[in-house]
């Protein structure tokens, strides 16, 4: 593309897998200071959320809110079919809410919990039931809600889900709610068995967010299920080219949107014994090469 990409996508980073070793605040720091981003995706800071938010609102960043780390540290399971469950999971996903709140985010983003297949369906209803109360709470605060597409039987092995599941659980949500979409993760596609002209395809009319990275998908290998290591890690499925193809289909189906773009964040992190900044260095030259590569 001769373009920036900037011109269509707003691009970010999730601070808690670019910097997983580095001071919280000295993260941000660094995100803020690297014109590269024009998005952070973050977890919030604690006590020091105050502070986070003056420098937020000097960056220029748009902000994102991840629940993930908090949600699979605590195992809170918006699906669960104990009620009793299912409702503590709802009240600390509002206690996130209000932190994004507390740090000026947009966004909110969220994932599905464990399931049983016996109870799938039931299941299914209860995620309902979660996330239409987590929009009402939103919408009364100015935020958006996205679920994130995980994998289903791997990893997290999650309710949603494959995609004509994260279809359905879409299209069942814009029945009441409007604030809501659907985050996809290239980094996700090979864990789900799927490709990205297949996930875009099935998931168009929902698909609010995206997120790019790499996996590795073959038992007994390093780094196998749901990790992100870097591109180019031994025996992963993703490289320059799958996110070239990625981009592509973005493009097909019309994500390409330069009056009010998408966006677009790495979601990379550093193996064991692996130099953080020349791993963010990697995930940089990928996409600007798969970019590169894109036709006009």
């Amino acid at each position: 593309m001769k373009d920036s990409i900037h011109k269509y996508f707003r691009v970010g980073t999730l601070q808690w897998m670019t910097y997983p070793h580095r001071e919280q605040m000295d993260a941000l720091r660094a995100i803020c200071c690297d014109p590269y981003f024009d998005v952070i995706e973050t977890k919030g800071y604690g006590d020091q959320d105050a502070a986070a938010r003056a420098l937020l609102e000097q960056s220029h960043l748009q902000v994102c809110y991840g629940a993930h780390p908090h949600q699979l540290a605590g195992g809170w399971n918006p699906n669960a079919v104990d009620e009793d469950a299912r409702a503590s999971a709802e009240a600390h996903l509002k206690a996130a809410i209000d932190e994004a709140v507390s740090i000026g985010a947009s966004g909110f983003a969220f994932l599905a919990g464990k399931w049983q297949p016996e109870t799938k369906e039931q299941a299914f209803e209860q995620l309902l039931k979660t996330t239409r109360a987590l929009c009402d709470y939103a919408g009364e605060r100015g935020i958006f809600v996205e679920l994130e597409i995980f994998d289903y039987d791997m990893d997290k092995a999650v309710l949603i889900g494959p995609a004509p599941l994260a279809a359905r659980f879409a299209g069942e949500m814009y029945l009441t709610h409007r604030n809501f979409g659907l985050l996809a993760d290239l980094s996700h596609f090979p864990t789900t068995y799927e490709t990205s002209r297949f996930v875009v395809r099935t998931l168009r009319p929902y698909l609010t967010h995206f997120h790019f990275g790499n996996a590795v998908v073959q038992p007994g290998c390093d780094a196998y299920g749901d990790k992100h290591p870097r591109f180019g890690y031994p025996d992963s499925a993703n490289d320059t080219p799958e996110l070239l193809d990625y981009l592509r289909v973005l493009k097909e189906e019309g994500f390409f949107n330069a009056e009010d773009p998408y966006i677009l964040s790495m979601e990379v992190t550093p193996r064991p014994g692996e130099d953080e900044e020349i791993v963010l260095a990697n995930t940089k030259r990928v996409l600007n090469r798969a970019w590169a590569l894109l036709e006009d």
